[in-house]
């Protein structure tokens, strides 16, 4: 078989193919047999039989089961020289069809401790997700891929050999994974805690299995009641075709003539439909408004069977009619078998059941409390205070799974927030995973970047420090002093003042004496003088003396502060804005340019 770099060779060497991403709502799941004394036929033979105890698996187990959308199915494949079963199914809004088909999987491996089995879905490897609390550090979502086996009911760990893998990702081949299970089974890993917390969900199974599907009474056409007593399982494409309706879909209930529709609605009953829960509450919870090709029978059926079941009756029927009616939907295997049963009725080979009959049908009407939401127990769920209420009812909403795995949640984010470690660095492994990839970071910052990512960080703020540094520039000695006294430096002279004393109003002395001395320096030295004095304007550029180059910057600073000594020029700089005589400056510049 042609090998993934003679597929790519365009795309340039290493290049291996586009990962391959699974639809939303779809689960695959592969099986292996490896044993290195079988032959390439004798391992073909092995997992045909296989093959063969999953169909008895599932015939026995899931007996009138529904699926949301697709059943568990597996096909005998071959790739690259390996042969193995395999398996796709979209399991649409129904989570619990998904761990349904990783139990089917966890008890297929106990019958056959040979095989090895994985399961993924849109989300990768979905079994570490849900044990996410439980995982070693080093397993996260970069290097998991192909990590994860099934095998004699229990879920094993390829664990990570950096030198054999890739450089960059730290992800592991298929035939690697393979391999390491052939030649170094005993080196995998099985992790109790992991593998509780991965098969959670699958603690009440079998039971669940019927848990998940709801019965309940309905008045629909005979005819139709005829084609669900058949196959209980063809009510999950109408529920998709209900749901997802579109205004095209809708227009053969708006014919003037119901008897051109599949199911005309005239001759009705009252059965029990099956139903899964999923399906149940897409019918239940949607708003239809009686469709024109009911109009006429809709007042008297509801007077004769009651409104409950005549208008789940009819979103049912609706939706078999739109089934029906999509020219789409004629490849589908349900729609092909519904017509085949429809022909053999108009052919005269098969019957519509008579009331006798349809009497020693069965006869069931579940409760539907599990669709209702009781708010405060919700709140009380959300803040961890659940139990039993004071009547010995069991606290809680919807079903008894939905509650447990809501509770489940919960415990989990509060752990979370409980943990020092997560906080705001989030979860733990996200550490390890940046430090997994230190030796082939490529966007790592230079030396000089990082320096300048230290020096922008905000510094601490230490407010006692700040008090004493504000005291020692008002003269005052900052708290913890040992010296006898502080002393205030000026250009000129020094002032010596006493140590102040921890009596508030001998502070506010010693601060007004500090200040006045300040303010007669400052007076002293002219800088809170707000009028300079006059400068002589009508000095004329010929009285002023060429310059030599060396005296020009010095000239310049003369013009600039015309009443300021050599002295006090280099300390005037910081003292505020200058006064310039621009009309001396143009003289300057002008002599300037005669040179």
């Amino acid at each position: 078989m042609e090998g993934p770099a003679d597929r790519f060779q365009w795309f340039g060497e290493g290049f291996e193919g586009f990962p391959k991403i699974l639809p939303d709502d779809c689960v695959q799941y592969t099986l292996y047999l490896i044993d290195a004394k079988l032959s390439s036929l004798d391992v073909r033979a092995q997992l045909r039989e296989v093959q063969t105890a999953a169909t008895a698996l599932c015939r026995d187990m899931l007996k009138d089961f529904i699926w949301q959308r697709e059943e568990f199915r597996l096909e005998l494949k071959q790739e690259d020289g390996l042969s193995f079963l395999q398996g796709r199914t979209n399991f649409g809004d129904s989570v619990e069809d998904e761990w349904l088909i990783v139990y089917l999987l966890r008890e297929l491996s106990k019958q056959y401790p040979q095989t090895w089995s994985r399961v993924i879905d849109s989300d990768g490897e979905f079994l570490l997700v849900e044990a996410a609390d439980t995982l070693p550090t080093w397993l996260n979502p970069e290097v998991a891929e192909n990590r994860v086996w099934i095998s004699n009911g229990s879920l094993l760990i390829i664990p990570k050999e950096r030198q054999k893998e890739k450089a960059h990702t730290g992800s592991l081949r298929l035939d690697d994974a393979l391999s390491f299970i052939q030649e170094r089974r005993t080196d995998l890993l099985h992790l109790p805690t992991v593998e509780s917390e991965a098969f959670y969900r699958l603690r009440r199974y079998p039971a669940q299995i019927q848990d998940s599907l709801h019965q309940g009474l309905i008045t629909i056409p005979r005819k139709l009641a005829y084609v669900l007593h058949e196959k209980a399982a063809y009510i999950s494409p109408a529920v998709e075709a209900f749901y997802l309706r579109d205004p095209i879909a809708l227009r053969p209930l708006q014919s003037q003539r119901p008897s051109k529709l599949w199911f005309s609605p005239e001759d009705f009953v009252t059965v029990s439909v099956k139903f899964t829960k999923v399906g149940f509450a897409q019918f239940k919870g949607q708003d239809f408004e009686t469709p024109r090709a009911w109009t006429t029978s809709n007042t008297k059926v509801r007077d004769v069977f009651g409104q409950k079941g005549y208008e789940m009756g009819m979103k049912v029927t609706c939706g078999f009619e739109m089934l029906m009616s999509d020219p789409q939907n004629i490849d589908m295997k349900p729609v092909r078998e519904i017509n085949l049963l429809l022909e053999d009725l108009q052919a005269g080979e098969e019957h519509l059941p008579s009331d006798k009959e349809m009497s020693k049908w069965e006869w069931r009407d579940d409760d539907e409390s599990w669709l209702d939401i009781n708010f405060e127990d919700f709140e009380k769920e959300l803040s961890g205070r659940y139990g039993q209420t004071p009547l010995g009812r069991s606290a809680g909403f919807g079903d008894k799974t939905a509650h447990e795995n809501l509770r489940r949640m919960v415990s989990r984010f509060e752990k979370f927030l409980d943990d020092d470690d997560g906080a705001v660095q989030g979860a733990g492994f996200l550490d390890d995973m940046d430090n997994d990839n230190d030796s082939d970071n490529f966007d790592a910052p230079i030396s000089g970047e990082s320096e300048e990512q230290d020096n922008e960080k905000e510094p601490d703020f230490d407010e006692d420090r700040f008090a004493s540094m504000m005291k020692e520039m008002m003269g005052l000695p900052a708290t913890g002093t040992t010296d006898s006294s502080y002393t205030l430096t000026t250009d000129r002279d020094s002032i010596a003042i006493p140590r102040a004393e921890s009596d508030g109003a001998d502070e506010a002395k010693e601060i007004r004496k500090v200040m006045h001395q300040m303010e007669t320096e400052l007076r002293d030295v002219g800088a809170l003088s707000l009028e300079p004095p006059p400068i002589d304007k009508t000095r004329s550029k010929k009285s002023l003396p060429l310059l030599e180059k060396s005296d020009r910057n010095a000239a310049i600073t003369q013009v600039s502060r015309p009443h300021e000594t050599p002295q006090d020029q280099s300390s005037s700089d910081d003292e505020g804005e200058l006064d310039i005589d621009f009309e001396r400056a143009r003289e300057l510049l002008d002599q300037f340019t005669a040179i």
